[in-house]
């Protein structure tokens, strides 16, 4: 089992900074990626930005040049998130990705439990 734990939300005014933090623990053989999803009530959740060895680093457009993605290890990952607008008020999840069988060419995903960002304007 794997567990994904996420820290850092919080409520800020439009125009300023936050940073979410994740690990992932348990029984991880390798990790295939790792990314942050938001979702806000009555919408699907949407992936926000997404690492890992096969495909480096991806954004949403809505996020582009304001948020930025690192890892310090394989099993962390970090969301930098500045010039935040109000529209980027949603509830975080952070998401692991580890192999299904032997490879990352298929996976299994695990979600943390989510930290709300509020943005005020």
């Amino acid at each position: 089992q794997v567990q994904v734990t996420e820290s850092g939300g919080g409520s800020v005014q439009a125009g300023g900074s936050l940073k979410l933090s994740c690990v992932a623990s348990g029984h991880i053989t390798k990790n295939c990626g790792m990314g942050w999803y938001r979702q806000v009530p009555g919408k699907d959740r949407e992936l926000v930005s997404f690492i890992s060895n096969y495909i480096g680093t991806k954004y949403a457009d809505s996020v582009k040049g304001r948020f930025t993605i690192s890892q310090d290890n394989a099993n962390s990952v970090y969301l930098q998130m500045n010039s935040l607008k109000t529209e980027d008020t949603a509830v975080y999840y952070c998401q692991a990705e580890v192999p299904g069988s032997i490879s990352c060419g298929t996976v299994v995903t695990y979600w943390g439990q989510g930290t709300q960002v509020t943005v005020s304007s």
